[in-house]
């Protein structure tokens, strides 16, 4: 999926919660190898040491300082990495299991690859990620992990992903039926708290109740989100970013609009309570399903992420300074997409081809409708990170195309089917380990 488009990962966070952030960084401080080395969790066949856990809270509160995320207690936010680490180590296992192995020429490339988009030697990475606390050998086990984990997510989720074209046809009926209601956005943010067994169902479904009025009270949603909810967005602060009602899954929309005015939500799916919070609503731009006059742009883009390694400031600083070359002809705009972009667009110049109202998220929309055929943007945050978007020239086309309705609506369907089948499969991966937690309190905080 291009990072332009109105799905995927949300990297932006809502603001800070209160809890004791000092005492939460002194804590997380990364610790020497060897220093501790007690089994804390037992999975499977494997373990997670004292000295993994503690390496990996330390990177997580990096990551939720630079989100503006003020860090929750120490010991809840070591029991929420504790239990990704769990689900981690499952899918690995089963990576073995399948027979899927990454060779070292691969895990290097894509270190290469790392530093040359953030304009980095691997010489000066290596001591970027020292100077964070990371040492290079877990860096590249983190790299290697990442790709095993994506190569039997595809095997198992992607590739089994169909869609018929009767779905396809209900999709639009359904659209057509809205009569306006999917154009509002509603900015989202979640908290999922899963069900084991149908005897816990009651005390988490009391839990949720709990945390959704602890944020009618005034704690911040993000905090609690970071603190308590087992989703992988739990370290963005459940931020889930806008979304219309046919990008949500089932449950969320349905109980929004059962009470579209409400701001907090509890309601339950299949073995699992969620609480959600919806923060804002605005009217959104619908992608036209039929005739009529359509403009439409031919737009590239170079996107760049705030990471570890490259913080906020470096990435505008970095993109002003691509844009500053590329408006005084010193550089190419595909060429320095293809030399700096991680978008999956870079090896093609960056090139999204046309564009028409609703293909991309309202915020990349929107600096790209002030744009003039050659102009280049400033550097715009959305979602996915951080943008540059060149607008290469304009149309007005006079009716819509039937197949890319029938593109853009299966592209849809196929994202919504795949949010859904990734997280059950993580579910059942998680749960049919077996997970024998040693340390009592990080034992006790997990079934709060």
């Amino acid at each position: 999926m291009d990072g332009a488009a109105p799905s995927g990962p949300v990297y932006t966070a809502p603001a800070a919660a209160p809890a004791p952030a000092a005492e939460a960084a002194q804590s997380a401080a990364p610790l020497e190898a060897g220093e501790l080395d007690r089994i804390i969790a037992v999975v499977n066949n494997d373990v997670i040491t004292e000295h993994e856990l503690e390496q990996r809270v330390h990177t997580v509160a990096i990551n939720l300082r630079r989100q503006n995320i003020q860090l929750p207690p120490m010991e809840l936010l070591r029991a929420q990495v504790l239990e990704r680490l769990i689900s981690e180590r499952a899918i690995l296992q089963r990576a073995r299991q399948t027979g899927i192995r990454v060779d070292d020429q691969m895990v290097n490339a894509s270190i290469e690859q790392i530093a040359r988009q953030n304009n980095l030697s691997v010489e000066e990475l290596r001591q970027r990620l020292l100077a964070d606390g990371v040492t290079f050998p877990a860096f590249r086990n983190e790299i290697r992990d990442e790709i095993t984990t994506q190569r039997l997510r595809e095997r198992e989720v992607t590739e089994k992903i169909e869609i018929s074209e009767s779905e396809i046809d209900a999709y639009l009926s359904e659209q057509a039926g809205f009569k306006g209601e999917d154009t509002t956005e509603y900015h989202v943010e979640h908290i999922f708290l899963p069900v084991g067994t149908p005897e816990e169902n009651d005390s988490v479904r009391a839990a949720a109740e709990s945390l959704a009025d602890r944020a009618r009270k005034g704690e911040e949603f993000s905090s609690l989100a970071a603190s308590f909810s087992r989703a992988d967005d739990a370290m963005q602060g459940g931020e889930l970013g806008w979304k219309t009602l046919s990008d949500l899954p089932t449950p969320f929309a349905e109980a929004i609009r059962k009470n579209p005015n409400e701001t907090y939500y509890v309601f339950n799916s299949q073995r699992a309570w969620h609480v959600l919070k919806v923060s804002g609503k605005r009217d959104g731009v619908q992608a036209k399903l039929g005739g009529g006059p359509v403009e439409q742009t031919h737009a590239r883009h170079i996107l760049m992420f705030v990471s570890d390694i490259t913080p906020e400031a470096d990435v505008i600083r970095r993109l002003n300074d691509i844009r500053s070359r590329v408006e005084s002809g010193e550089a190419d705009f595909a060429t320095m997409a293809r030399l700096h972009s991680v978008d999956s667009t870079a090896t093609r110049g960056g090139d999204l081809g046309w564009l028409q109202p609703g293909d991309t998220v309202p915020d990349f929309e929107a600096a790209m409708a002030k744009l003039k055929p050659g102009q280049v943007s400033e550097p715009i945050r959305t979602p996915y990170g951080y943008h540059l978007i060149q607008v290469v020239e304009r149309r007005t086309a006079k009716e819509g195309n039937p197949e890319r309705v029938r593109v853009a609506a299966r592209q849809a369907i196929r994202q919504k089917k795949l949010n859904e089948a990734n997280y059950n499969w993580e579910r059942e991966l998680r749960d049919e380990a077996y997970v024998e937690i040693r340390d009592p309190q990080l034992k006790e905080a997990l079934r709060r």
